[in-house]
C-alpha cells in the first residue's frame, strides 16, 4: 500500500508572503505575527501528517507481521501434509507389495494343487490299470484251471467248482467297480476344485 501525504501548507509560501505596494521590505509585528500563526498551523499538521504517517507504518508492520504468521503457519501445515503424503504413498506402495505378493503366492498353490490332483489321477489311473491287468490274469489262469480241473474232476463235482470260480470273478467284479467309484469320486473332486478356481479367478478379476 503506498500512501502519499501533501501539505497544504508550504515554507516558502508562508516566509515569501507577498507584500503590499508601497509598504517596506521589513516586516510588521502583525505580519511576523500572522506568519509566526501559519507556521505553526503548519507544524500542526505536518505532526498531524506524521502521526498519521507513523499508524499507517505501524499498521502495515502489523499487517507484515501477521502475513509472516500466516506463511509461517501454512509452511508447517504444508510441511505436514507432504510428510502424510509421503507417509500414504509409502503405504500405499507396501500394500502394492504385499497384494503382489499374495497374487503370486495364491497361483503358486493352485499350480501345486493342479500338479498334485494330476498326480493322483496318473497314479489312480495306473492302479487300475494294474488292476485290470491282475483281474484279467487270474481269470485268464482261471479259465485255464478249469480247463484243466475238467479233465481231473469228476461231473458231481464240477457244478461246485464252477461255483466257485462264478464266485471268485464277481469279488474280482466287485473290487474293480469299487475302484471306478473312487477314480470317478477323485474326477469329480477335481473338477468341482478347478470350477471353483475358476470362480475365484474371475472375482479376483473383477474390478
Amino acid at each position: 500500500m503506498s500512501v502519499i501525504l501533501e501539505s497544504s501548507f508550504s515554507i516558502e509560501d508562508i516566509i515569501n508572503t507577498p507584500e503590499s505596494p508601497g509598504r517596506r521590505a521589513e516586516p510588521k509585528p502583525a505580519e511576523l505575527l500572522i506568519k509566526l500563526r501559519k507556521l505553526q498551523q503548519a507544524k500542526r499538521h505536518f505532526e498531524d501528517e506524521v502521526k498519521e504517517t507513523m499508524l499507517l507504518r505501524g499498521a502495515r508492520k502489523e499487517e507484515e507481521d501477521a502475513l509472516t504468521a500466516e506463511a509461517l503457519q501454512l509452511e508447517g501445515t504444508l510441511d505436514e501434509k507432504e510428510e502424510l503424503n509421503r507417509s500414504l504413498q509409502l503405504k500405499c506402495e507396501d500394500l502394492q507389495l504385499e497384494a503382489q505378493r499374495q497374487l503370486e503366492q495364491n497361483h503358486h498353490l493352485k499350480e501345486e494343487a493342479l500338479k498334485q490332483y494330476c498326480f493322483q489321477i496318473q497314479e489312480t489311473k495306473l492302479k487300475h490299470r494294474k488292476i485290470r491287468m491282475k483281474f484279467e490274469n487270474q481269470l485268464q489262469q482261471l479259465m485255464e484251471q478249469h480247463r484243466n480241473l475238467s479233465t481231473v474232476f469228476t461231473p458231481q463235482r464240477l457244478p461246485a467248482e464252477i461255483q466257485s470260480a462264478e464266485y471268485t470273478t464277481e469279488q474280482l467284479l466287485k473290487a474293480e467297480q469299487q475302484k471306478l467309484e473312487q477314480l470317478t469320486k477323485l474326477l469329480d473332486g477335481f473338477s468341482l476344485t478347478q470350477n471353483a478356481e475358476m470362480h475365484m479367478d474371475t472375482c479376483e478379476k473383477a474390478p
